[in-house]
Parts: C-alpha cells; structure tokens; sequence
C-alpha cells in the first residue's frame, strides 16, 4: 500500500462497523483526513448526491436496515432515486455506514474486499 493514500470517513464514532473500518484502514498504513460525524455534523442535499455517485448510485447508500424504515412503512413503497436521497439527507440513519472515500470514488459498508479495491 503507497503510504501517500488518504480517506474521508463519514459514520459514527461509537458504531461498531465504523471502527473496524477505520482500525482496518490504519493497520494497512491510510491516513484518515477527516472522520464526519453524520449525526453531530449532518451532509446536505448535494453531499449526499456526491456520495451517492461516489459508491454508484443512492440505492448503494441507502440503508434498508434503518429501524425507520419499517416504521416509516418505507419497505411497502417504490422508493425513486430523489426519495432515496430526500430520507438520507432528512435522516442520518438510513446512509450505510461508514462511507470511505478516496477521491471520486467511495464505498458504504464494511467490505474488506471493497475496501482493497477502493485503496488498490
């Protein structure tokens, strides 16, 4: 790994997944530029349209294990790419954490595989 290679990390810092990533990313030599808190420090409409095109589409971002997804009865609707991108924007908890970006292109989840590949 060039020890030159820089992330942005958006999550959470007591959630879990997002931990095992960051401590992932530092065992392999990559610099953390900047860690967002998305719940102290929410994206706007168009960081999260940045995002999504990032990883390759809202549908890649949006999480449908969000508590309030059922609640909000979202799994009963067809959900567009603007409804995607309105409820990650309004609700914090329905981006897949954490989002790890290198440059113009980022990953959501914790994947090692996706990772490498991100990193490569």
């Amino acid at each position: 790994m060039a020890d030159s290679v820089s992330v942005e990390v958006v999550g959470l810092p007591y959630c879990t997944t997002c931990q095992k990533a960051v401590g992932y990313l530092e065992e392999r030599g990559v610099t953390i530029r900047n860690f967002r808190d998305v719940k102290t420090q929410p994206l706007s409409r168009a960081e999260v349209e940045d995002l999504a095109r990032k990883v390759g589409g809202a549908e890649k971002l949006f999480s449908k294990r969000a508590m309030k997804y059922r609640k909000m009865g979202l799994h009963e609707q067809q959900l567009s790419e603007d409804d995607l991108l309105r409820h990650m924007t309004e609700e914090y908890t329905f981006i897949i954490r954490p989002v790890v970006v290198r440059g113009d292109r980022a990953t959501a989840g914790f994947s090692a595989k996706r990772m490498d590949e991100l990193l490569g």
